[in-house]
């Protein structure tokens, strides 16, 4: 028989978060939402409890505090149940049978939209990789995690395009590179290319693969083509707590991350600033500014939504009223009189 402890409910949540290829930052969230479980049972009953001592009831507590007494979106709330239910069904092999808690009620916003010319003002003042990638933000339509994903190779300067590897919902999609940003894209890359020949000399490790990509093929992880296309300035050393590597890829050591969401967000603040912009202004918003142009340019309704990457058309929607305000089509009867 062996003498090895057996590991921590947490430990086995990373394991088979790893096992089945779930994104760093998802294996965050789930582990940050296991534990708040945890200690809400704690305060509730004034004692620690296994997660296996507890189930259907207890998760149904939780995720109704976390409406109404924490006030949390209903996309939270989701995330919460989502991690709740993993950690019962893939860890501890349990069914959550007939969940029944208070629903956080989704808010029906529009979102804030840029005019062409606050992004024309916006997009003059960005500089720099994380410039570049504000630009994308708004010329590609794209998400922030979908930027700062990009490898080489899904960046096609000669044919034009973009390709999104596993967006949200693990979907591809391929979207138009706007013309304007094909030189800079170009002279981007030569600096890229200057980052990566620097790596490879000084025995730096390959970049993080997707889904154990590097078993299939080791040597991918130190290909030109797999590095990111915005990759960060510094080589980032991401172990365990313990020192160790983190398991399943060798790049979650030492190695090259790509540019940190971070990053973005303060040369996309400072450009709004530099801009006196008054709006609250985002990635997202760069998103939603660039699908509302398009439908303002006449783009279909179907179109926007397969280069956005949404589901349901019915998402995609919002933007046609959104256009439809812009365009000044609903005039106050003010104006009649």
């Amino acid at each position: 028989m062996s003498n090895k402890p057996e590991p921590k409910l947490e430990d086995k949540l990373r394991g088979v978060l790893r096992l089945k290829q779930y994104s760093p930052r998802t294996e965050e969230t789930y582990i940050q939402w296991y534990k708040r479980f945890v200690l809400f049972q704690a305060q509730a009953t004034g004692r620690m409890r296994h997660p296996a001592e507890m189930g259907t009831e207890e998760v149904a507590a939780f995720l109704t505090n976390l409406a109404v007494n924490k006030n949390l979106t209903a996309s939270s709330q989701n995330q919460a149940l989502n991690a709740l239910v993993f950690l019962y069904r893939e860890v501890l092999k349990m069914e959550l049978e007939g969940l029944d808690a208070v629903r956080a009620k989704r808010s029906k916003y529009l979102p804030v939209v840029l005019t062409q010319d606050e992004v024309k003002l916006l997009l003059a003042g960005v500089k720099g990789a994380s410039g570049l990638a504000v630009k994308l933000l708004y010329g590609c339509g794209l998400r922030v995690a979908e930027v700062l994903a990009l490898r080489v190779k899904d960046v096609d300067v000669s044919g034009g395009k973009i390709e999104v590897r596993g967006g949200k919902g693990d979907k591809d999609r391929v979207i138009t590179l706007p013309k304007s940003l094909l030189h800079s894209i170009e002279e981007h890359l030569k600096q890229v290319r200057a980052v990566f020949d620097a790596d490879r000399r000084d025995g730096v490790p390959g970049v993080a693969m997707p889904k154990a990509y590097d078993v299939k093929n080791p040597k991918a992880a130190e290909s030109w083509p797999w590095f990111w296309f915005l990759p960060s300035a510094k080589i980032w050393n991401d172990l365990e707590r313990d020192g160790s590597p983190r398991s399943g890829a060798r790049a979650y050591g030492r190695g090259r991350h790509h540019l940190h969401e971070i990053a973005v967000t303060r040369e996309l603040e400072r450009a709004v600033k530099l801009a006196g912009l008054s709006k609250r202004v985002t990635a997202h918003v760069l998103r939603h500014s660039f699908a509302t142009h398009l439908v303002l340019r006449g783009i279909d309704i179907r179109s926007v939504q397969q280069l956005l990457g949404h589901s349901d058309v019915r998402t995609t929607e919002i933007y046609t009223a959104l256009a439809k305000a812009m365009r000044g089509e609903i005039t106050s009867p003010l104006d009649d009189l």
